[in-house]
């Protein structure tokens, strides 16, 4: 495991990363409501606890960079800087929704910020983004690609064989762990002979990282040093970062298989809190940072509105964005 060299995160910046995770965190419990009142169709997976890896990671990249991630991707998709509304409406479905209402909560995609998509498919993406990061480095881009999954991918044949592939030909890829400690409802120890995830970037040739997923600037601190390094031609790095899911695996799982007292250790360290706390040190006020979540909530609140106000697609519009038909 490699040491991270730390950045400099002023208090504007930090300011900007909690206000995007005060966004996230909104966006997700009107998500959590409208699934309740039966407006969302399929399931949805909560991003809420993570919002940190997302914030971190995208804030370390740059316009042309891109990133893949998995059905739990609200907060990764909105990172990037897909807008509110339109996510919104992807997911419930409507025709000015990211994908035209099509893919719904589990298959988010802004091409025009770089976010290539979430998947539903566990372990996927992985691929996707060595494929963009091998197009980089053909076109001599100098663009990065950051792909987002779960402990339970680690043992996905395909991560496997992009990390091996992306150190071989030193890609630009930075392969991020989100490790919540739960692979749907398993335990990774109940699954993963040695849960030391970060161990396996020895394997494939490229550093690993393990960091406080919780801690939005440990995040950004190992982002920086990764995309760094990928775009010098140094190629790709892992970083683990140690996280928590709030909630159960999908809407429909309460989650009592994880042992007591466990959750509200987590909660002690919301991912926001952490950044509050930073904050405070660095002399902003209580009520600087109460105006910040207020005026995220306001902003997320007026683009739900606007969401549900958009139309159903059209018969005819599912014959549109195929192959063939």
């Amino acid at each position: 495991m490699t040491a991270v060299q730390t950045e400099t995160v002023t208090r504007d910046r930090l300011l900007e990363m909690q206000r995007r995770m005060c966004e996230i965190r909104a966006f997700e419990d009107i998500v959590k409501d409208w699934f309740s009142r039966a407006l969302v169709r399929g399931s949805t997976h909560l991003y809420q606890g993570q919002e940190a890896v997302a914030v971190g990671i995208t804030s370390a990249l740059r316009r042309g960079d891109t990133t893949t991630c998995t059905y739990r991707g609200h907060g990764t998709v909105l990172a990037q800087g897909a807008p509110l509304d339109r996510s919104f409406g992807e997911i419930l479905g409507k025709a000015n929704g990211l994908c035209g209402g099509k893919g719904g909560s589990m298959h988010l995609a802004d091409l025009s910020v770089g976010a290539l998509g979430s998947f539903a498919i566990v372990g996927a993406h992985l691929p996707i983004s060595v494929g963009a990061a091998w197009a980089s480095q053909l076109l001599g881009t100098g663009a990065v690609s950051a792909t987002f999954f779960g402990d339970g991918a680690a043992n996905i044949g395909t991560f496997h064989e992009a990390l091996n592939l992306a150190g071989v030909w030193k890609l630009p890829v930075l392969f991020v762990l989100e490790n919540n400690l739960y692979g749907e409802y398993s335990p990774i120890t109940t699954t993963t002979a040695n849960p030391e995830l970060v161990d396996r970037a020895a394997a494939y040739g490229m550093p690993g990282l393990r960091v406080d997923g919780n801690d939005v600037v440990a995040v950004f601190d190992a982002a920086a040093s990764a995309v760094a390094r990928g775009r010098s031609g140094q190629g790709p790095t892992l970083i683990e970062a140690m996280t928590y899911r709030q909630s159960g695996h999908s809407r429909s799982d309460p989650a009592k298989y994880r042992p007591a007292g466990e959750l509200e250790g987590w909660l002690a360290r919301d991912p926001l809190t952490v950044a509050e706390r930073r904050l405070h040190d660095m002399g902003v006020e209580t009520a600087e940072l109460d105006r910040l979540r207020a005026d995220a909530e306001a902003k997320v609140r007026r683009a739900a509105e606007r969401a549900l106000s958009w139309p159903e697609p059209r018969p005819e519009d599912r014959f549109e964005d195929l192959w063939v038909h």
